[in-house]
């Protein structure tokens, strides 16, 4: 039965336990519709096991969580159907067209078939991969990759995109043009929640959760987080309350 909360992702006491390790500490977070949430951790800090929670992928092992208003410990296949999810390994497949991993998807996907083309267009059109639809995905530059990747998550019409470090390992004017259209997405009322390891980039986030060893460390607006950090410090960024943050964990 969907539950239908006021956030588009609410989270309270998550946790998750590895044998005696424990991966994430009862942490609890909400996101609005429509949001660009940031959330930020060093390697191993729980962020891709979070997400995967999120996403229905893994079983919590403690704690409530609503995703898209549906219970992600008694109805994971529910949020799966009602999110995008862009991993950190693209899940496209390199020896078909931009077009041919689309209209696969659009299968996945259960788009029903009177919607596709119309599907296909919108994407192709917001990606800006027309004029590549036909050429194999493994020779595309990985920017190109990367928006293809976007868009197949996006096929279904979610209202709610998890993208799991989306730009690693693209240049930054190819991350700047990423971030347009998670922009754009936002705008259309899409929930984004995107976890990156670009200081640069969590300046975009409206609101951002910082996770170090499995517990939350920080939760603001970019500039509420430095001044709470780093207070006094007019020229301090956001990577260098991140530091502060992670030396404080070290301590």
């Amino acid at each position: 039965m969907k539950h239908l909360p006021a956030e588009a992702i609410f989270v309270e006491n998550l946790e998750k336990r590895f044998g005696a390790f424990q991966a994430v500490s009862k942490i609890s977070f909400s996101v609005a519709k429509g949001e660009i949430f940031g959330f930020l951790g060093p390697n191993g800090s729980g962020k891709s096991t979070t997400i995967r929670m999120l996403c229905g992928i893994l079983q919590p092992s403690g704690g409530t969580g609503y995703v898209a208003g549906y219970d992600i410990n008694k109805d994971p296949e529910a949020v799966k159907q009602s999110i995008g999810y862009m991993s950190q390994k693209f899940s496209l497949y390199e020896d078909l067209t931009p077009f041919e991993n689309i209209r696969f998807y659009l299968g996945i996907y259960n788009v029903p078939r009177d919607q596709w083309k119309e599907r296909m267009d919108y994407i192709l059109q917001m990606t800006r991969l027309s004029e590549f639809k036909k050429r194999l995905v493994k020779d595309l530059p990985q920017g190109l990759r990367q928006r293809l990747a976007l868009g197949c998550a996006l096929l279904h019409g979610p209202r709610i995109v998890f993208l799991d470090e989306p730009t690693s390992g693209v240049d930054p004017i190819t991350r700047r043009h990423f971030w347009g259209l998670i922009s754009e997405l936002a705008k259309e009322g899409v929930t984004v929640f995107v976890t990156t390891h670009y200081m640069d980039e969590a300046r975009f986030c409206e609101r951002i959760v910082m996770i170090n060893q499995g517990k939350i460390v920080a939760t603001g607006s970019p500039d509420g987080i430095i001044r709470d950090i780093l207070p006094g410090r007019e020229s301090a960024t956001l990577h260098d309350a991140f530091v502060a943050l992670m030396r404080r964990g070290l301590d």
